[in-house]
């Protein structure tokens, strides 16, 4: 499961995408991307975003205990807009 995320943010680090990523639903195409990976004692999800020119912010990682559905909870996608505003704050700030 880790090594799938490590590859997976590698491959996004270098341009490219991941087989195992996907569009987070509800944040307008495909700037916040999600890993499933899936291991032996469940499924695994991290969000991050490449909706920055040059940074990969890691925005949530969780696992997904729900058997219904493959709808991310609610409280992790509060999360991740509350991380997404952030990374977007330190992204601004970090070019001045």
């Amino acid at each position: 499961m880790q090594r799938e995320v490590g590859q997976a943010l590698y491959a996004a680090q270098c341009g490219e995408e991941y087989p195992s990523v996907k569009a987070l639903t509800g944040f307008g195409g495909r700037n916040v991307l999600e890993i499933v990976a899936s291991h032996d004692s469940g499924t695994y999800r991290a969000v991050y975003t490449v909706c920055f020119h040059d940074a990969i912010y890691m925005l949530q990682a969780f696992q997904k205990k729900s058997k219904k559905g493959v709808t991310t909870p609610h409280k992790d996608i509060e999360v991740v807009k509350q991380r997404l505003a952030a990374a977007e704050q330190h992204y601004r700030e970090r070019q001045n």
